[in-house]
């Protein structure tokens, strides 16, 4: 847009270093980087202009150096006083781009800039994308104000204490406990490790500020109306505004396609001439001008956009209740998107590398994506609205178990859906992940229906429904699987897959440490499984009913190895044309899924004795001959309750277990015997004493696994024995192992 082009150019121009033209800056050693660090300077920190959504033409931005230093409670302010350190702004201070890669809980951030002649007799707004955790702002030495939340942008209007001609100092004091706190901090973690990660601390989203007369648009409010033709529009004032009045254009290109003006503070509705919707695969915006009027007289203006499009519960054809997009079923596929950055964390590098992450998506045939307990800057759902990403939001979740950190949590909800909810790409609001942090849930999901009602709420995707909301979300590693469609709810799939590859070279630490939920051997490998998940969504799409289905995940993540792409996006892991035709539903160039048929059952459905010892066994107790005589008799599966996709009949709770059975294999012929097995968490498998199958991790439900030669060699007609050992370290844990006939599927 024309006005985005011009804020822009502005901010190039109006550019001004924080710190004396003698500062340097160059990026940390971090262990990977992105193609996209290269870009990145002090004069091009992310200069673009970072609402898309209410874009005025003239503006400042700060990002780019700024001096900073460690601090302690208590500490007065550093007003006049030049700090130690510089940073890059706004990369957060643990990252490389910050040029620091360090982590401090409390710091102090300083710069100053001058205010163009231009903007004289102006109020002036010091706005920020996000800073986490908690902010207290001065300007010229006086308290402007504070924020606690890390993930909404906030606002002060700081005319006030700005001095004559020349520098003004903004100084930010920032405190984030990270996990040592209760607030929603998403997958932040002072130990990394697994699926949590490096935290960000302090300004993680662009920094600047804008020229305003004494009244101004504060806020829009745009909902879609397709069956109306409009867009109900809200515009408030700030400032002195009083009887404000607003004139809306709506604009389709160049050609205007609706007009209308009404008062300030009320919504009006926007009639548009012929409405074409937004939808994944003709994501068209209107272009809208807003103007606010004091007196008749244009006192500010804004340029935004805005997508036409429905989305709501009904029943297709067959009675199944379906989320439905402008009144059609789309079938929604899609990534978990954590949006981490190797060499920015939360920040990525440059607004080419935030469009490339939902291209990618896009490209990889997917239509959704849920962002996973992280909010994302404004940019990114701007391109997401931009190139058709549909978009699951989920809340950032935190501990919340004192009255306190519940109060704050709900402040941080609120803003996350007022400061979003104009982005047509997003559709469903995610509530709580899990049981993470999880309370008062129905109450939550009706706040939230009642705060926007014009999209989908999810309770808690995965594990822990409380029965209330618009979808039933299940988590199924590697999975898929479905939850049975309900008279209210639809059925979908909130996490599965977690394919697990490592690529030499595009690591974030030595290959050991890397890790996915069910490791591939090979890109050739990890595309075969993946189609093969794939046609079991198809598939649970028909029957029961499923709905979504997000794959974990959009790249690697730190040690977590579990993406379609490297956590340096250098390289697409799986063939990418068969993803892409997997993802949409075509696999004409495959056949069928396998058909499992049990030879030697699990205890999926009845429970199947075994001797077992949780105390470590005498060598040789693999061996058929092994006397267990001594051991304990239980049926399976052995685990604890809770476990997802777990049968308990036998209580386990120890760190080991060793289990051992006799099994009967049928005499004739098999097309290929595996392993059938659930295992919470390392397991190995023994046949007549030879190691026959090994697995480290878990998972999440009952799945086969391919038998060692040496154990395929071992299994005979008639009685076999089959011995088993189960490590587990956290969490749940479950273990049950039968054999089945793995027979190709037929057209």
């Amino acid at each position: 847009m024309s006005a985005i082009r011009a804020a822009i150019l502005v901010t190039t121009i109006l550019l001004l270093p924080a710190l004396s033209p003698a500062a340097e800056w160059k990026a940390a050693e971090g262990p990977l980087v992105t193609q996209w660090a290269k870009d990145v300077s002090p004069e091009k920190a992310l200069p673009e202009y970072p609402r898309p959504q209410m874009v005025r033409k003239d503006w400042q931005n700060l990002n780019g150096l700024w001096q900073w230093a460690e601090a302690k409670q208590g500490d007065e302010p550093p007003v006049g006083k030049d700090l130690e350190g510089t940073i890059l702004v706004p990369y957060p201070i643990e990252s490389a781009l910050s040029g620091v890669m360090k982590h401090v809980e409390r710091l102090w951030y300083r710069r100053t800039f001058t205010v163009p002649k231009a903007w004289a007799g102006q109020r002036l707004l010091l706005h920020f994308g996000a800073v986490d955790w908690e902010a207290i702002v001065y300007v010229n030495g006086k308290k402007i104000g504070e924020h606690r939340g890390g993930y909404d942008p906030f606002t002060f209007d700081v005319t006030e204490s700005l001095k004559g001609d020349g520098p003004q100092e903004v100084i930010i004091g920032v405190f984030d406990p990270t996990d040592k706190g209760s607030q929603p901090r998403g997958k932040q973690v002072l130990n990394p490790g697994g699926i949590m990660y490096t935290p960000t601390t302090g300004i993680w989203q662009t920094v600047w500020i804008e020229p305003v007369a004494k009244g101004y648009i504060g806020e829009m409010i745009l909902t879609p109306d397709i069956d109306a033709k409009c867009i109900r529009l809200t515009v408030k004032a700030a400032g002195d505004a009083a009887d404000a009045t607003i004139e809306a254009v709506a604009l389709s290109g160049t050609k205007e396609v609706g007009k209308i003006s009404g008062k300030a503070g009320e919504e009006i509705k926007l009639p548009l001439a012929g409405v074409q919707l937004w939808s994944p695969d003709d994501p068209f915006l209107y272009g809208l001008k807003v103007e606010l009027k004091a007196g008749g007289k244009a006192v500010d203006a804004v340029e935004s956009y805005f997508g036409m499009r429905k989305i709501e519960l009904a029943k297709d054809e067959k009675g199944i209740l379906r989320p439905m997009l402008n009144g059609k079923f789309v079938m929604q596929v899609g990534p978990l998107d954590q949006g981490f950055w190797p060499d920015g964390i939360y920040t990525a590098p440059t607004d080419e590398a935030l469009r490339f992450d939902i291209e990618m998506t896009r490209k990889l045939g997917m239509n959704m994506a849920r962002k996973h307990v992280k909010v994302e800057p404004e940019r990114w759902y701007y391109w997401c609205d931009k190139l058709g990403l549909m978009v699951w939001q989920d809340m950032p979740s935190g501990d919340n178990k004192t009255p306190e950190a519940k109060k704050q949590f709900e402040v941080e909800l609120k803003a996350l859906v007022e400061t979003h909810r104009n982005h047509p790409a997003i559709i469903l609001w995610v509530v709580f992940n899990e049981g993470w942090g999880q309370y008062d849930t129905p109450r939550l999901v009706s706040w939230v229906k009642e705060m926007d009602p014009s999209r989908l709420v999810n309770n808690a995707s995965g594990w822990t429904d409380q029965k209330c909301g618009d979808v039933n979300d299940v988590h199924n590693y590697p999975g898929p699987g479905s939850p049975k469609p309900e008279a209210a709810r639809a059925a979908v799939l909130g996490e599965f897959g977690g394919l697990g590859l490592s690529v030499d070279g595009h690591t974030w630490k030595q290959k050991d440490k890397n890790w996915g939920y069910k490791p591939m051997e090979s890109r050739e490998k990890l595309t075969a499984q993946y189609e093969l998940l794939l046609q079991k969504v198809y598939q649970l799409k028909d029957d029961p009913g499923l709905c979504a289905a997000v794959y974990t995940q959009t790249t690697d993540v730190e040690v977590e190895c579990n993406g379609l792409m490297t956590y340096d996006r250098a390289m697409v892991k799986p063939d990418l044309a068969r993803v892409a035709a997997a993802n949409k539903g075509d696999f004409s160039q495959l056949p069928p899924p396998p058909i499992v048929k049990a030879v030697v059952p699990t205890s999926e459905k009845e429970g199947i004795e075994w001797r077992y010892t949780t105390e470590k066994p005498a060598d040789g107790w693999e061996k058929a001959d092994f006397d267990d005589a001594k051991w304990q008799k239980g049926p399976g599966g052995f685990g604890t309750k809770g476990t997802p996709g777990s049968v308990v009949r036998t209580e386990w709770k120890t760190g080991d277990i060793w289990l051992r059975r006799e099994a009967t294999l049928p005499e004739g012929k098999f097309t290929s015997l595996q392993f059938r097995v659930h295992h919470d968490e390392d397991v190995e498998i023994y046949i007549n004493g030879v190691l026959a199958g090994k697995a480290g991790g878990f998972v999440s439900e009952y799945q086969e696994m391919t038998m060692t030669p040496e154990g395929q060699a071992a299994l005979k007609p008639g009685k076999n024995t089959i011995a088993v050992h189960c490590h587990q370290t956290q969490g749940g844990q479950y273990v049950d192992v039968g054999i089945a006939d793995v027979i190709p599927g037929k057209k």
